[in-house]
């Protein structure tokens, strides 16, 4: 009963028989609010359009230019251009959306717009033919009823006048006679129009209810109809238009998830590397400036030479009857001009044109650049080869069957993928000796600011208690070059620039020059005493156990260069401190549990003294 009344209810032809003018109103604007979502969308597809080709511009436009390549090797501005990457995804899904609005909906509403206005104007079309056949019926009604009216009023006014004819005696009776004939015959054209008008009445009382039973609400139906076939296909246009936007979330969810893995990939401490890799020089900072002496008015160092430690060299120990130790290897291993003469052997064996080399850069610098051109080398040599390989395998294979081919046409690539191949070795060969120079000349790493506590003078470093005992020096042992003290000037005229600081491997041109020179001077009698001015070893008297003068803390692992003299430590291992550095860059200590004495690199360790301890 409720189901039945409901549809009844919801039925225009019922409900609405009446309405004819007030639903092909409500049909037209129906169709104009479907016009009006249809044009929603389209200008929502432009401004999804546009805002795409914004992000597209702006993507652009912060694209790393080529001069700032460089710039992009920070984590930061890596992480920069993968936003970027990202973004412009994320801007084609943005045009996805649009394209997918455009077809799927805009076009659609478009058609159905173009549908239903062809079916209303059909219906009411129809409608406006069933209510002419209405009105017709209607008019034949009342011209019916008129003819009727006056028939009937001309057959009473026949009667009357044959009555009053009857009734008065002055008439003939043939004048009587036609006065009734007269009146049955209007009587009787009043009984036709009667028949006629009862009849007519009939047949448009059932027009009229064939009308607004069947024919209207039938087309009252199909308005209904069009109208709840709009409204049903908003609803899908505005579905599909989700559905739109949601088969894009999952791409549109992994851009925003590359951004924040971009954004999570930021490591200021990777940067901090980088800014020292990129412009890490290799140089080491400038020693202490002397003091400089004035004696009235002039400067003592233009008269007398300057020598900073000669005062220490025979107060630096006592002699005792214990056994005496060369220190020869490790200070006055080299020469300043076995140094040079040696740099400028490897230079001459080399032919390097303009700054192919790199000798223009810091070495740190210099060295990164050799390493990269070594190994694009290695990567040219490595396809080379397999080329060669290939054209090796092709010309057995002409051998083997002729009808495949000539072997003579592959004779000419094979010599030259040859040449060039040993021009490429040749140039590797080149630069891993580059290399090779380069890794000897880099400095060795500076400790943290915080921990050198090599700023005390040579007095403080060195003053020792009458209890006390130390190694002599000399002041020729302050550098191996003549310049290095002061200076840290350059040792090799091939483009070096490191500096060599007492003599070590590690702060010079390193282990293979250091091992010919360390030979040389044994195999010339470099055992026995004797003095020279420039590369003299001095004995130094040592007793197997003097009096610590403080500690320290190793900042890096220190491999000795065996020549007896140095010693091996690990990185943030404790060693007690027997001789401080006098200037040379060598610090002596003594391992603790093992009573193991050596030098090492001033440099590679953090030095605190008791004396500075109690103040």
């Amino acid at each position: 009963m409720n189901s039945g009344y409901i549809t009844v209810k919801m039925n225009w032809g019922t409900e609405l028989w009446d309405q004819y003018d007030n639903l092909a109103a409500h049909t037209q604007k129906g169709i104009e609010f479907l016009d009006k979502y249809g044009n929603f969308v389209k200008e929502r597809c432009q401004i999804e359009l546009e805002y795409a080709g914004k992000l597209r511009r702006l993507v652009k436009n912060y694209q790393p230019k080529r001069k700032e390549e460089d710039e992009y090797q920070y984590t930061a501005c890596k992480a920069f251009r993968q936003l970027l990457q990202e973004l412009g995804d994320f801007a084609g899904q943005r045009e996805v959306v649009a394209e997918n609005l455009q077809s799927n909906v805009v076009r659609e509403v478009h058609l159905l717009a173009k549908e239903l206005r062809e079916e209303r104007k059909q219906h009411l079309n129809e409608g406006a033919k069933q209510m002419a056949v209405l009105n017709s019926a209607i008019g034949a009604l009342d011209r019916a009823r008129r003819a009727y009216e006056r028939a009937a009023r001309e057959s009473e006014r026949a009667l009357d006048a044959f009555q009053r004819a009857d009734a008065d005696l002055n008439l003939s009776r043939a004048e009587v006679e036609k006065q009734k004939a007269n009146m049955k015959l209007r009587s009787q054209a009043s009984e036709d129009a009667k028949h006629e008008y009862a009849d007519q009445l009939r047949k448009t009382n059932e027009a009229q209810r064939q009308h607004y039973e069947q024919r209207l609400p039938h087309v009252f139906k199909q308005l209904q109809d069009i109208d709840e076939k709009r409204i049903k296909n908003i609803k899908n246009f505005m579905l599909s238009s989700v559905d739109v936007e949601r088969k894009v979330f999952p791409i549109i969810m992994q851009c925003l998830d590359g951004m924040e893995q971009a954004a999570n990939s930021i490591n200021e401490k990777e940067d901090t590397q980088a800014v020292i890799d990129r412009y890490k020089s290799g140089f080491m900072p400038p020693e202490d400036i002397p003091f400089e002496e004035q004696r009235g008015g002039v400067d003592s160092t233009d008269s007398v030479p300057h020598h900073p430690h000669n005062h220490l060299t025979a107060a630096r120990g006592t002699v005792s009857g214990h056994r005496i130790k060369k220190r020869g290897g490790l200070l006055s291993i080299f020469s300043s001009n076995k140094i040079i003469e040696a740099c400028n052997s490897i230079k001459n064996n080399m032919s390097v044109d303009g700054k192919e080399d790199y000798s223009d850069l810091p070495p740190n610098q210099k060295k990164k650049k050799l390493q990269a051109k070594v190994s694009e080398l290695q990567k040219q040599v490595a396809q080379e080869q397999a080329a060669m390989e290939g054209l090796m395998k092709m010309k057995g294979v002409y051998e083997t069957n002729p009808t495949l081919g000539d072997p003579m046409t592959v004779e000419g690539q094979l010599n030259e993928c040859c040449d060039k191949l040993k021009k490429l070795r040749a140039q590797l060969h080149k630069f891993e000796e580059l290399l090779a120079v380069a890794n000897s000349q880099v400095c060795a790493p500076p400790p943290h600011p915080t921990a050198r506590t090599n700023g005390a003078t040579p007095t403080q470093a060195t003053s020792i208690g009458s209890n006390s005992e130390s190694l002599s020096r000399s002041a020729s042992e302050s550098s191996v070059s003549t310049g290095a003290g002061a200076g840290g000037g350059s040792v090799c005229g091939a483009g070096g620039t490191g500096r060599v600081a007492g003599g070590s491997p590690e702060s010079g041109l390193g282990g293979e020059l250091a091992t010919h020179a360390t030979i040389g001077d044994h195999a010339n009698g470099d055992d026995h005493d004797h003095d020279n001015d420039h590369e003299s070893d001095f004995d130094y008297y040592y007793e197997p156990d003097l009096q610590p003068l403080g500690y320290c803390k190793a900042l890096y692992p220190f491999e000795a260069n065996g020549t007896g003299s140095t010693m091996r430590m690990e990185c943030g291992e404790r060693l007690l401190v027997l001789e401080t550095d006098a200037g040379d860059g060598w610090t002596r200590v003594r391992r603790h549990h093992t009573r193991e004495e050596g030098f090492v690199p001033t440099t590679y360790i953090a030095t605190t003294l008791y004396a500075e301890a109690q103040h």
